[in-house]
């Protein structure tokens, strides 16, 4: 009996990998066929209580997210889900909940405008992170909302945790989920146009690219702007010689990650990059190493066609999405590598993801030279010049970590992309700004949320510390300081609380949470 049981799931199995693969689901599919193991949904919640029919946030500091300086006390009332009134005494309500913030500052629930719950290469090394793992990484780092840009595990998978998170089952963000489009496998626009109809069908807000042809890349545009889907696109090298960033802007993309293809439009002696005669991009030392020449080709700040660019992108309403923080390891792999964090909260099996091998992607430091780091620092320094001066002329930049690569754990690489915006040359309210509204604007829910305002969602991040003086008190692991009082060292900060659609979440234990499984999976 045992052995036809097992003859007969062989056969299901075989059945389902023969099935031609969906839409959304060709990067899941294929790694099933591989053999790697896709983690199971995340569990129900065991976190956070509420929403309460009264919720009083009592005395706290306000930062409200629109740019505005603090300002408190002021008491939060929240009804259910919704912020019902921000006033200066606390109000006396029968049976409402009270949290005492008197030494706390509030900001809106942050926005991650550019993750991945999860990447299929970690198979090849070990297990895939848990969606858990990832989640409250995120929660404990005052992250309420995600843009998907990909839906790696599979577009299905990551649509029902987005209705759970929804209806407040998982202990998890919100989740704004978009499809990959597999742009080696869909050259034409009619096929491209019945790929994002399919995607759109079955739940997803938005497509990413990374890569395709011209006829494809102007039939998604066309059908996502037609169905009110978001776009993002990653503008893959392979491809950027014929539509950079530009050119996409031009077609209706709402919004670039990273800055591939942002100096292709800036070119003006040249109209591909500079590649070394042996390049190969499939190395990706090589594709990371030039990628951190490229800036220094494209036309320099305060030039005509950087001016030109910069203009001609801020009227057509388009949005940056840099990331610094996925590429910091470029310009200092040790400190990347050893961060203080990856003891206690890095399970080892992403740990072991991160370091260089051939197969992974961005697992690339394979011989990494301090010449490799020098040209990734003034790579940067050009890099940030733009991103700050677009927004000094009213160009819309938000907040996005692509954690889970590079050195870069969940939640604590958000804060780093704070910290580096604010290198970039933004004060910590603009800042803000570009991790709440901004991120709101850009998936369409700024009526929602992205600001601390009577009728929007009840999305708060409360901390003990000042994130405006200083953004380190935003860590996990909290800001080290000496007091001047005791002479001793100690650790300030870390969130305090994150509210997510009125359910009060304890930061500090879905901290202890991850630290848990880890310490299990060490042992």
């Amino acid at each position: 009996m045992r052995k036809l049981l097992v003859l007969l799931l062989l056969t299901l199995s075989c059945k389902i990998l023969a099935q031609p693969i969906l839409p959304g689901e060709e990067r899941a599919i294929r790694a099933v066929r591989d053999g790697i193991q896709i983690p199971a949904q995340a569990p129900n919640r065991g976190r956070g209580t509420g929403p309460f029919e009264t919720l009083i946030i009592k005395d706290v500091m306000l930062i409200s997210g629109e740019g505005a300086p603090p300002r408190g006390p002021v008491s939060i009332v929240i009804k259910n889900d919704l912020i019902e009134s921000i006033v200066r005494s606390a109000p006396s309500i029968a049976n409402a909940e009270v949290i005492d913030a008197s030494s706390m500052y509030a900001l809106p629930g942050f926005i991650d405008s550019h993750v991945h719950i999860g990447n299929t290469d970690q198979g090849l090394t070990g297990p895939i992170t848990p969606p858990e793992y990832v989640f409250k990484l995120w929660l404990a780092h005052g992250i309420t909302t995600v843009r998907e840009v990909g839906s790696i595990m599979g577009l299905d998978w990551t649509v029902e945790h987005a209705r759970r998170s929804d209806v407040g089952e998982i202990t998890a963000p919100r989740i704004v989920a978009y499809a990959m489009f597999p742009g080696g496998s869909i050259t034409g626009a009619s096929e491209a146009k019945a790929w994002v109809e399919e995607v759109y069908r079955r739940g997803a807000k938005g497509v990413k690219l990374r890569g395709a042809t011209i006829d494809a890349t102007q039939a998604i545009y066309e059908t996502t702007a037609a169905l009110g889907m978001g776009t993002a696109n990653h503008h893959d090298q392979t491809s950027v010689y014929s539509v950079n960033v530009l050119d996409s802007a031009r077609m209706g993309l709402d919004s670039m990650e990273h800055w591939y293809g942002l100096p292709e439009s800036l070119f003006t002696d040249r109209t591909i990059q500079d590649y070394p005669a042996d390049y190969n991009y499939s190395d990706e030392q090589w594709r990371f190493g030039q990628a951190g020449r490229l800036w220094k080709q494209a036309a320099p700040p305060g030039s005509d066609k950087w001016n030109e660019v910069r203009d001609e992108l801020i009227a057509l309403d388009f949005t940056l999405s840099p990331t610094f923080t996925i590429y910091e390891a470029n310009r200092d792999v040790m400190r990347a590598r050893d961060a203080e964090w990856h003891a206690i909260y890095t399970l080892p099996a992403l740990q072991q993801f991160f370091m260089p091998d051939p197969r992974l992607h961005g697992s690339y430091h394979f011989d990494w030279t301090t010449a490799d780091e020098v040209a990734w620092r003034e790579n940067f320094r050009l890099w940030m010049d733009f991103v700050s001066d677009y927004k000094n002329h009213g160009g819309r930049v938000v907040t996005g970590s692509d954690a889970g690569f590079i050195f870069k754990l969940f939640g604590f690489a958000y804060v780093r992309e704070l910290e580096l915006l604010q290198e970039a040359g933004f004060h910590p309210l603009e800042v803000i700004q570009a991790a709440t509204l901004n991120g709101a604007e850009l998936l369409g829910m700024e009526e929602e949320i992205g600001s601390l305002v009577p009728g929007k969602k009840a999305d708060i991040v409360l901390v003990s510390e000042n994130p405006v003086a200083n953004f380190k008190v935003l860590y996990g692991t909290g800001h080290m300081k000496l007091n001047l009082v005791s002479g001793e060292l100690e650790r300030v900060g870390g969130v305090s609380y994150t509210i997510k659609d009125g359910i009060v979440f304890d930061a500090k234990q879905l901290l202890e949470d991850v630290a848990t499984m880890v310490r299990i999976t060490k042992d």
